[in-house]
């Protein structure tokens, strides 16, 4: 009778769980002005879903990054990369995906030689593991 409270007890609390509702932020506009002195169109590496294109503007202060009509399989710790090779070797880390599907922009930092990088990367930092490489172009 002891154990049948207990076990009564715990299927409450368990069963009463709030549904959870992922709320999706609306993709960011992409900043105006600039000259895209680069562009690129991604590509997956096996495994991985990935569509869009990138821009580099540079006439921005800071020169911006852009992702545009973007989207990727989800993955952990996501970071975007300016790279001089299409593996990651040597970089520049730009930050956090900002998401998955949609528009976003990310600062490129101030004395970054822009014609020294030639790829775009999305990587996993934490598994060391390459989702998507855009080959940038004049």
């Amino acid at each position: 009778m002891k154990y049948t409270g207990i076990v009564l007890l715990c299927t409450i609390f368990c069963a009463c769980t709030k549904n959870k509702i992922e709320t999706i932020a609306p993709p960011a506009p992409l900043p105006d002005g600039g000259t895209a002195a680069y562009r690129g169109v991604f590509y997956p590496t096996p495994g991985i879903t990935v569509a869009g294109t990138v821009k580099v503007l540079k006439d921005t202060i800071p020169a911006q990054l852009l992702l545009d009509s973007f989207s990727i399989s989800s993955g952990p710790d996501l970071k975007v990369y300016l790279s001089k090779n299409d593996y990651p070797s040597q970089f520049v880390n730009l930050g956090a995906l900002l998401r998955f599907t949609g528009n976003s922009s990310y600062s490129i930092p101030v004395g970054t030689n822009l014609s020294d990088y030639n790829y775009v990367l999305i990587h996993c930092q934490q598994y060391n593991h390459l989702f998507a490489v855009a080959p940038l172009v004049k």
